[in-house]
């Protein structure tokens, strides 16, 4: 058995000294690193928002696309379909706040879909 003793003490040194070359070499790059990043690996920069941990592990979603078009497109098929319908009359047939479908319309009328008299809407 002094064969098989020999050949593992063999393999053991062999295995010592290979961690011993690849700690000295991830010493290395560490001191590489530091030097690249000013010694701020890992934290975040200023200004950065912070996110927490699980976020940061998990893949970020797709969002899904609805059916329909956009909320313009089914406003402006609102107003087309009742001229001289109110917004907060569109917001309740769409089953939206006031205040969202607000800023919609604002858009739509710079972008010339829709015109505005008075408290109601037109089309265009």
């Amino acid at each position: 058995m002094p064969t098989n003793s020999k050949t593992v003490d063999e393999a053991t040194n062999l295995i010592r000294e290979r961690i011993r070359e690849l700690d000295a070499e991830r010493s290395q790059l560490e001191r590489a690193l530091a030097s690249l990043t000013g010694g701020r690996e890992g934290r975040r920069g200023p200004g950065r928002p912070r996110r927490s941990r699980a976020a940061a592990t998990q893949p970020t979603r797709r969002r899904r696309r609805r059916r329909g078009g956009t909320r313009a497109d089914q406003a402006v098929k609102l107003v087309t379909d009742s001229p001289g319908i109110s917004a907060s009359q569109i917001a309740e047939r769409m089953k939206i706040k006031p205040n969202y479908l607000y800023r919609v319309l604002g858009d739509l009328e710079k972008e010339g879909r829709v015109r505005k008299d008075g408290r109601t809407y037109h089309p265009a």
